[in-house]
C-alpha cells in the first residue's frame, strides 16, 4: 500500500494532469479560433436571420427544460450537468447551418462544454435572440386578448345600465299617464254630482 501511495500515485497524477494541461490549452486554441470568427458568424446570423428563425424556434421548443434554461440563463454549471443534452441541441443547429454551431459543436465534442463554454455560449446567447422575441410576442398577444375581454365586459355593464334606465323610465313615464288619465275620470265623476245635487235644490224649492 505504501509503495502504491508513494511511487504509482504520484505517476498517474502527472500524467492526468498532463493530459488536462494539453487538453485546456487545445481547448484554449479552439476558443482563439472561434473568437477570430465572432465576426464572420455574426454577418451570416445577420444576413440569414429570417430564414432561421422558424427552424431555431422549433429546435427550441423540442428541446428539454434544461436546454431552455441554459439558453436564457448561460451558466457553466448547466453545461456541466447536461453535457448531453448540450450536444445533441448543438448538433440540431448544426443541421440547420447556424452559424458557428459546428465549430462550437466540434469543440463542445472533443474538450466538453464546460472547456467550449465560450463558443457554446456565443451561439446560445444567438438562439436566445429568437426565443425572447417570440415569447414577448406571446405575452403581448395574450395581454391585447385580456384587454379586449376587460373592453368588451365594461361594454356589457354599461349596456345593462342603461337597458335598468330605460325601464325605469317607462316605469315613471307609465305611472304618469295613469295618474293623468284618473285625475279626468275623478273630475267628471265630481261634475255629475254636483249636477245632480243642484237638480235636488231646484225641486225642492218648487215643492
Amino acid at each position: 500500500m505504501g509503495y502504491w501511495k508513494s511511487k504509482v500515485l504520484p505517476k498517474i497524477k502527472k500524467v492526468f494532469e498532463k493530459n488536462t494541461s494539453k487538453k485546456a490549452a487545445a481547448a484554449a486554441e479552439a476558443t482563439k479560433s472561434f473568437d477570430d470568427s465572432k465576426e464572420e458568424y455574426n454577418k451570416v446570423f445577420e444576413e440569414k436571420k429570417t430564414e432561421l428563425q422558424t427552424k431555431v424556434v422549433e429546435i427550441y421548443e423540442a428541446s428539454p427544460t434544461e436546454i431552455k434554461s441554459l439558453v436564457k440563463e448561460r451558466k457553466e454549471g448547466g453545461l456541466k450537468k447536461n453535457t448531453t443534452e448540450v450536444h445533441k441541441f448543438l448538433e440540431e443547429l448544426v443541421k440547420i447551418d447556424f452559424p458557428g454551431s459546428k465549430a462550437a459543436s466540434e469543440a463542445s465534442s472533443k474538450f466538453g462544454p464546460t472547456l467550449a463554454s465560450s463558443s457554446v455560449f456565443f451561439v446560445f446567447e444567438k438562439v436566445s435572440t429568437f426565443v425572447v422575441t417570440e415569447e414577448k410576442e406571446e405575452k403581448g398577444e395574450s395581454k391585447t386578448e385580456e384587454t379586449s375581454s376587460t373592453v368588451v365586459q365594461e361594454r356589457e355593464i354599461v349596456v345593462e345600465e342603461e337597458k335598468k334606465e330605460d325601464e325605469k323610465a317607462q316605469v315613471i313615464e307609465t305611472s304618469g299617464e295613469k295618474k293623468v288619465e284618473e285625475q279626468p275620470a275623478e273630475a267628471a265623476v265630481k261634475e255629475e254630482e254636483k249636477s245632480t245635487e243642484a237638480a235636488e235644490k231646484e225641486e225642492a224649492a218648487k215643492a
